[in-house]
């Protein structure tokens, strides 16, 4: 390994340039003589369109253009073309049980007909400001005629082995219940939605810069909606500042743009404002569980029976939390299991994967019903836990999933060292001499990665040192520019921060799946891998001619080519300079997973007097199968605590009829950085045997058993009042109205 290999904890090499105002994200792209637009939304849940009047906003000073569904409509513009259901095996594929097929509805960029959700796209205004364009916007008139809301069953599936989970069932002796909503979330990206559209007349080519989680897939998007060929597209995307998945997508806005740019002949500029952006960026998790654990007086699991159902939102964006939450019901541990997974249409925005799209809300779910099946039967929580542990892999689960390797018990018993989980009951005496009452928390998880199967990389070594990655990955701040760059630096021996990684144009990324699903370490190892060994080969025939010798004879490394057993030697950018640059490709289809494991152990006071939860201790041990970046890695899992806490405590998309309650941060409460104490996290590394390099996925463990980790410590600390269990959000007034329900 060299130095700044793989393995090595190298600070991230685009951090000097970020902080020092040198990136360039969404609302960074200008242009001369761009114009300013805004979109009019909608104040209904669901409504008719009877009539929209523009006449009047169209004469007000600077507008360029106004632009409405009957405009959509006239130029023949296609729906946003989502496709909600996974996309390639190893994920299950979900069947309605009547034989019919999955619901398919998708949004118009405009409303033609009728609006399904407050906050949808109406009209979409053109000025020379913004402030014009708002004022037009306020100008128009609009007449809607209600509509009763929308609950459309969009599937309605059955898996798993309901013939093994019945038999299990009759032969326990205890079943242990729960019914739970894990709540509406939002991703609250640190920066908001924009996007800059330009037409060229000259080659008829759209241009969109707009950050996401690709190039690639946005401009076939693009050119589907508008009926063009993809070619007549190009998408630019650089710095992207958050995504967690629910920037994955195609947004109206973002082909608004280009569209209006072609009418009026100038580039046309869009922000989106934080409440707009509560308003319609796609949602996160909205799952109610209704389950069933059956297990034996000695702690054996004998069947899981759950009813998942998922709430999509107006349009059918994604099934994919659903899907993947569901087919990991079972988790770590050995049983039968059967589930029926369902999808609700409601008049809200479209929820779609979130940061682990669905393995939080269904590890919240088993993790939750192993801590009240502890109580019930009288047996210690690790014990009960262990004596169903998977350990023997790989492992088929009961939704035909097969877990490829690792070593659950040996984390599991990192993880309680670590904790010092023995040394709970001294910490426990300490709060409670100062009037607090503490909790102590663990849960395990597995979580999959699959996603998009196409990936390429192109790697070119020039003359001058550097090498440039051509990659379809886009980053949102996991490191790619110096994760990736390592493993330049482990195979070609050229240094890291000699590395170009080139992410960010659709003319330059020809194939190219994003980042989600735990894919871009995964997919970029594998094809950066198989173009550099090609490049070593190029290399090695250019070696031997230079040295006088055979290739059987030329070894390559730290990025030089050696005559074996002697001195004599060449440099691979030696060789980029004499004989120009050096060139290769990698590309993979994936159809196959990796399963991330782990286990987290959360302490929590608890102010009786008032409910205010405070996470005192967080530990975590997670299997990435092998760490490329450890330093980038314990970041990422510090983030994903952040917003596993910001759920199980505060954060709550809540609506009304229809109407969205908490629009502004006056209302959906965020976790700060004064709200955590420093985490303890370590990895683990068992490679993945269906890697080729061993790797998985590091970007979703912290968040993954989060919710259940830190909810069992909330009702442990709360057992002697005995609370059984707190819904999420943990608010205060949550937690102390079920001190004072108990206690009643």
């Amino acid at each position: 390994m060299s130095k700044r290999g793989i393995g090595a904890e190298l600070r991230r090499l685009e951090d000097a340039r970020l902080l020092t105002g040198h990136g360039c994200y969404s609302d960074d792209f200008t242009l001369p003589n761009q114009a300013r637009s805004v979109v009019l939304r909608s104040p209904h849940p669901h409504a008719r369109i009877v009539s929209i009047d523009t006449a009047r906003a169209a004469k007000m000073p600077g507008v360029l253009l106004i632009l409405t569904g009957a405009d959509v409509a006239t130029d023949g513009l296609r729906p946003v073309p989502h496709i909600p259901t996974a996309m390639s095996p190893p994920d299950i594929a979900l069947y309605n049980l009547d034989g019919s097929e999955l619901l398919l509805e998708r949004p118009m960029i405009l409303a033609t007909e009728t609006v399904r959700h407050v906050g949808e796209a109406v009209a979409f205004i053109v000025a020379e400001t913004v402030a014009e364009a708002k004022d037009a916007a306020e100008a128009i008139e609009v007449v809607y005629e209600p509509l009763k809301p929308i609950s459309d069953i969009a599937v309605d599936a059955r898996v798993g082995n309901p013939p093994a989970t019945r038999a299990g069932f009759a032969e326990a002796e205890h079943v242990v219940r729960l019914e739970t909503h894990v709540q509406r979330v939002t991703g609250v990206p640190m920066e908001p939605r924009a996007a800059l559209g330009v037409y060229d007349p000259a080659s008829g080519r759209y241009t969109l810069h707009a950050g996401g989680g690709a190039v690639v897939r946005p401009k076939k998007e693009l050119a589907i909606i508008l009926g063009i060929e993809p070619e007549m597209v190009r998408v630019i995307a650089k710095e992207v500042g958050g995504n967690f998945g629910t920037r994955n997508y195609l947004y109206p806005e973002f082909v608004l743009v280009a569209w209006a740019a072609k009418k009026i002949g100038r580039p046309v500029k869009w922000n989106c404002e934080r409440g707009e952006a509560f308003l319609s960026d796609y949602a996160g998790r909205d799952l109610t569980v209704e389950v069933e654990l059956a297990l034996s007086s000695d702690g054996q699991f004998h069947g899981l029976h759950s009813t998942n159902t998922s709430n999509v939102g107006a349009y059918t964006a994604s099934y994919i939390p659903l899907t993947k939450g569901t087919q990991l019901m079972t988790s770590l541990y050995r049983m039968p299991a059967v589930a029926r997974a369902r999808a609700v249409l409601s008049n809200t925005v479209c929820t779609a994967p979130y940061r682990s799209a669905g393995r939080p809300e269904t590890m919240f779910v088993i993790e939750r019903l192993i801590d009240m099946a502890a109580r019930e039967i009288g047996m210690d929580r690790v014990e009960l836990r262990r004596r169903n542990l998977i350990t023997t892999l790989p492992h088929r689960n009961a939704f035909g999933i097969t877990y490829d390797s690792g070593d659950y018990v040996g984390t599991l018993d990192h993880a309680l060292q670590l904790a010092d989980w023995n040394g709970y009951a001294e910490r426990q005496k300490q709060s409670a001499a100062r009037g607090l009452k503490r909790g102590l928390g663990l849960g395990g998880y597995v979580e999959s990665q699959s996603g998009a199967p196409l990936e390429r990389a192109e790697v070119t070594v020039r003359g001058d040192g550097t090498v440039e990655v051509v990659i379809g990955t886009l980053s949102s701040g996991q490191g790619h520019a110096t994760s990736f760059a390592q493993l330049v630096e482990e195979w070609l021996g050229i240094p890291a921060g000699d590395v170009i990684i080139e992410t960010s144009d659709s003319d330059r990324v020809s194939v190219g799946g994003g980042s989600h699903s735990g894919r871009s370490m995964r997919q970029a190892g594998t094809t950066i891998d198989k173009a550099s060994r090609g490049i070593i080969a190029k290399g090695t025939r250019l070696a031997a001619e230079q040295l006088e010798a055979s290739e059987a004879d030329i070894a390559f490394a730290d990025g030089r080519f050696t005559v074996k057993g002697t001195d004599r030697s060449v440099g691979l950018v030696e060789l980029a300079a004499k004989h120009g640059s050096i060139s290769d490709a990698g590309d993979v289809n994936s159809r196959v997973g990796s399963y991330p494991y782990g286990w987290h152990v959360c302490e929590v006071e608890i102010d009786p007097d008032t409910g205010v939860v405070r996470i005192d201790r967080y530990t975590t041990v997670d299997d990435v199968g092998r760490a490329v970046n450890p330093l980038i890695l314990h970041g990422q899992t510090h983030g994903g605590i952040a917003q596993g806490a910001g759920q199980a405590l505060m954060e709550h998309v809540v609506y009304d009829n229809g109407q969205l309650v908490t629009g502004s941060f006056m209302d959906y409460a965020m976790p700060h950085a004064d709200d955590f104490p420093s985490f303890v996290t370590a990895l683990s590394e068992v490679p993945s045997t269906t890697h080729p390099l061993g790797f998985r996925g590091g970007g979703e463990g912290g968040i993954t058993p989060a919710l259940g980790v830190i909810v069992n410590a909330v009702v442990d600390a709360l057992a002697e009042y005995g609370v059984s269990h707190v819904e999420m959000p943990c608010t205060p007034e949550r937690v102390w109205r079920a001190i004072r329900a108990a206690q009643s």
